[in-house]
Formats: structure tokens, sequence, C-alpha cells
């Protein structure tokens, strides 16, 4: 070719040998930059195909595993957390079941030894009344038979003033009907 350039003027080269203008535009070079052109297209062509485009498949083919592996796991785990939840919801019910059962276990005992303390009081004020009223009965019967024996002096007392004789057994029967009535 280059003896065929030679041979014929070259609209695309100067007579010094130098290129006219843009050399890719010259129409007597053309054949040669499409033979090129189509040999570096073939070369990339394969060499994607052979090479490059099935790494990126194969990275792409990875990354669509692990994302649907990761979904899968993440479903799983969102199952499991349900699962926990719901677990956790129970447990919390039956810790507060249990708290209520204890509590009103407790408040049961609670009042039973209230229960006790307050037979236990209620025996002992009813001991000290009792014991109050037999104290209160032995003064009162004092105090009666203390009134009996100031009204038989006095009564006495008033018939010596008077200055008339009363028999003694006759005063107390009448400080006895009088205490009666």
């Amino acid at each position: 070719m280059a003896t065929e350039t030679q041979g014929s003027a070259s609209t695309c080269v100067g007579p010094d040998g130098s290129a006219i203008g843009l050399p890719q535009l010259c129409l007597d070079w053309f054949p040669n930059q499409i033979f090129w052109l189509i040999v570096t297209l073939v070369v990339i062509y394969l060499l994607l195909t052979r090479m490059a485009l099935p790494r990126i498949a194969g990275v792409l083919s990875e990354r669509a595993g692990t994302i649907s592996n990761d979904l899968a796991a993440a479903e799983d785990l969102k199952a499991k957390a349900a699962e926990a939840e719901k677990a956790y919801e129970q447990a919390l019910a039956d810790a507060r079941a249990e708290a209520q059962k204890i509590l009103a276990e407790a408040k049961a005992e609670m009042q039973r030894d209230v229960d006790a303390a307050m037979e236990r009081a209620d025996a002992e004020i009813a001991q000290k009344a009792e014991e109050s009223q037999k104290a209160i009965a032995e003064i009162r019967a004092g105090a009666v038979e203390s009134v009996r024996e100031v009204a038989r002096d006095t009564a006495g007392a008033v018939l010596e003033a008077l200055e008339t004789e009363a028999d003694p057994a006759e005063i107390e029967r009448a400080v006895d009907a009088r205490m009666e009535a």
C-alpha cells in the first residue's frame, strides 16, 4: 500500500510529505482505518465476552445471591424477633399474674395475722373488761355496804339526838327497805 500511495498522488499528503488537514478524514486512508477499527472492535468484543462480562455476571449473581440470602436471613430474624417478642409479652403477663397472686397471698396472710391479732386483742379487752366489771361490782358492793353502815350509823345518831330508842334490828330493816327502793 505504501507503494501505491507513493505512485499515486494522494490528496491527503502535501508535496513535502506532511499531512494536509485531518488524516483520519482522508478518503484514501479509510479502508486501512476501517480494517483496524474492525480488528480493534473484535478484540474488545472478545475480551469483554470472554473475560470482563463473565466476571461482571459472576459478581452480579454473587451479589444477587448474597442479597437474597441476606433477605432470607432478615426474614428469619424478623420471625424470631416476633416470636421473642411474643415470648417476652407472655413472660411479662405471667410475671404480672404471678406478682398479683403473690400480692393476694401476702394480703390474705396479713389479713389473717390482723384478724388473729384482733381476736387476741378482743379477748384481752374482754378479759380486762370482765375484770373491770368485777372490780366495779366489788367497789359498788363495798360502796353499798359503806352507805348502809353510814345510813345505820346516821339513823342511830339521829334517833339518839331525838332521844328516841330504837332497836338496831329495826334500823337495819328500815335502811334495807330504803336502799332497795
